[in-house]
């Protein structure tokens, strides 16, 4: 039984990785397949079939813009069940910053994100199994200041391992390096927050209050980087 409460209004670090830290993704249509799941199971009455309904009526075709149809014509309102405020996709991890706004959001949007996910790379690559590392992990965050470093630790660091891997033992070298890889990585928020994409999966919610301009945000990155704060939530840096 998982230990932690989910309690509606509170945001939550949500985090896995997969099982014996292999690849979830192979490759970039299997990450954005998984963004195409976070748009769809984020709604009350979204079942874990839903992306093979879209796809059945597109004659296998499937996008963005193709979701959006389906979601306008089978239903007047989407009804989400949690704020997704940040998301970064690693090869063989993913993490998310949410707010629950319904009852049970999380466990219900995760447990239709899990299942149904992996429902899809099995088939797909003819695997059987779990493709996670058991449940995902989840953290409450409880105050203003936690959540501003998580969410640097999501869209900066994370992507900044991809060029020195060992950041988290020996904190940054090139912060500049480190900021321009965040800038490119198109698999992370980052460019949501600083005005380069507006992604309709992406609500900031109290983020986007905090960082109201992408100057706010990327001064707020470098005086992370500069004082190398990575003990607090290193935690968040998986292989």
């Amino acid at each position: 039984m998982r230990k932690i409460k989910f309690e509606t209004g509170k945001f939550y670090h949500i985090y896995n990785r997969g099982a014996n830290k292999e690849a979830i993704f192979y490759d970039e249509s299997d990450r954005w397949r998984f963004l195409q799941a976070l748009f769809l199971f984020n709604d009350s009455e979204s079942s874990g079939r839903i992306l093979y309904e879209v796809e059945r009526e597109n004659k296998g075709r499937i996008n963005f813009n193709l979701l959006k149809k389906f979601v306008e014509k089978n239903k007047k309102d989407k009804k989400p069940l949690v704020k997704i405020m940040a998301d970064c996709l690693m090869a063989n991890h993913f993490h998310f910053i949410v707010q629950q706004v319904q009852e049970n959001g999380i466990s219900s949007f995760m447990h239709k994100l899990g299942t149904g996910f992996t429902s899809y790379i099995n088939k797909k690559y003819k695997k059987s199994g779990s493709l996670f590392q058991g449940p995902y992990k989840a953290i409450e965050i409880e105050n203003e200041e936690y959540l501003k470093h998580v969410l640097v630790y999501i869209n900066v660091l994370n992507p900044g391992q991809l060029i020195e891997p060992d950041l988290k033992e020996n904190g940054v070298k090139n912060i500049e390096s480190i900021l321009k890889i965040s800038e490119d990585y198109i698999w992370s928020t980052s460019k949501e927050y600083l005005g380069k994409r507006n992604s309709f999966i992406i609500d900031k919610g109290i983020l986007g209050n905090i960082f109201s301009t992408p100057g706010k945000y990327k001064e707020f990155v470098k005086e992370i980087l500069l004082n190398k704060k990575l003990g607090s939530v290193s935690h968040l840096l998986l292989e």
